[in-house]
């Protein structure tokens, strides 16, 4: 059995019962073996990248605590996903349900399958607010601190909390 490392996971959506979409990929993924959520942040809603014709998405950041590798998280969480509808036909389209791997422990890691930290991570107010919201003081494996990188972006992206 692997020792447990502490990963951080971006979960989003923005189809549907947004929020129920949310409480259950985490109650899914709670159900698995291996993971363990920490903490969570607050529900924000944040307008859509890329292709900006769709509905608003709510998003929100996991800790866990997971014993699997990052490929097998990646299988995990993929699984969650599938389980909630979701359909993988539009980049940057609408969707149930995504949840991404942000970081994992001091990882860094380039597969055809994964990459960490997430390529994006540093371009993404609506992954870096819930984020620093949980760790402010978080550094990714670069060196880098998530409120530093927060605010370098300004507010390039709407992102509103929800009440809880």
């Amino acid at each position: 059995m692997r020792t447990p490392a502490r990963a951080f996971l971006g979960l989003g959506s923005n189809l549907g019962d947004r929020q129920a979409m949310l409480r259950q990929a985490a109650a899914r993924l709670r159900a698995l073996p291996g993971i363990r959520i920490l903490r969570a942040s607050s529900v924000y809603e944040t307008e859509p990248l890329g292709l900006t014709d769709q509905p608003w998405f709510l998003n929100q950041v996991l800790e866990v605590e997971t014993a699997l590798d990052p490929h097998h998280l990646l299988t995990a969480v993929q699984e969650v996903e599938a389980s909630l509808g979701r359909r993988r036909e539009v980049r940057w389209g609408p969707r149930t349900i995504d949840i991404d791997i942000l970081l994992y422990a001091d990882v860094t890691l380039r597969s055809p399958r994964l990459v960490l930290p997430h390529p994006a991570l540093a371009h993404r107010r609506f992954v870096l607010v819930p984020l620093a919201e949980l760790h402010p003081l978080l550094r990714l494996p670069d060196g880098r601190c998530v409120r530093d990188l927060l605010e370098a972006l300004g507010d390039a992206q709407v992102v509103r909390r929800l009440p809880a």
